[in-house]
């Protein structure tokens, strides 16, 4: 059984930050963790994600605004969102992949930025 519990997100103003928080508990080998999002009208996407090796890739839409990173003792990946804008409104959720290509997901975390 594996978990993901995900925690930061909220309510902020255009131009704001929010920092999203994601740990995997569980038997699991892990070899990419990242954060996607959805909203109503569009199909989940990749916001960004850390694969073996340090490859990084994150969506064009966030560069240069949101940065991803892990501690692997823990098992955990964050999403530092900086310059916040209302269309970065979404749910966010965590995922995970083992060397066995199986994926978890958390549970979703909302994030809603006014503006």
């Amino acid at each position: 059984q594996v978990n993901l519990v995900e925690s930061g997100g909220g309510l902020v103003q255009a131009g704001g930050s929010l920092r999203l928080s994601c740990t995997a508990s569980g038997r699991i080998s892990i070899v990419a963790m990242g954060w996607y999002r959805q909203t109503p009208e569009n199909e989940r996407e990749l916001v960004a994600r850390m694969a073996t090796g340090n490859r990084i890739e994150y969506a064009d839409s966030v560069k240069g605004r949101f940065n991803i990173s892990t501690n692997k003792a823990r098992n955990a990946v964050y999403l530092q969102m900086n310059n916040l804008k209302p269309e970065d409104t979404a749910i966010y959720y965590c995922n995970t992949r083992d060397y066995n290509s199986r994926e978890f997901w958390g549970q979703g975390t909302q994030v809603t930025v006014s503006s």
